[in-house]
């Protein structure tokens, strides 16, 4: 699946977006967080509090606990704002 990063969250990561492969007992956004945060320094800063991170799966935004089996992509992102 893709994985595409905004804002702060590509910052930290160095990357825009990337392919992964998250290991078959990932099976919710909660838990890819997690898995992501264990690649690396930049990952663990970008993912360091869960609770300040959004995810959209397909172009849908997802809870935490929503599942990601069938996920072509999932976007990682801050709260937004509006102005």
């Amino acid at each position: 699946m893709k994985a595409v990063y905004f804002a702060w969250v590509r910052e930290r990561i160095g990357l825009s977006e990337e392919e992964i492969s998250p290991p078959g007992e990932i099976e919710t956004v909660r838990q890819l967080v997690d898995w992501l945060a264990a690649r690396g320094e930049g990952y663990a800063a970008a993912f360091a509090n869960p609770k300040t991170i959004r995810a959209a799966i397909d172009k849908t935004h997802a809870a935490p606990d929503a599942p990601i089996a069938a996920a072509r992509e999932i976007a990682f992102f801050p709260p937004m704002t509006g102005g």
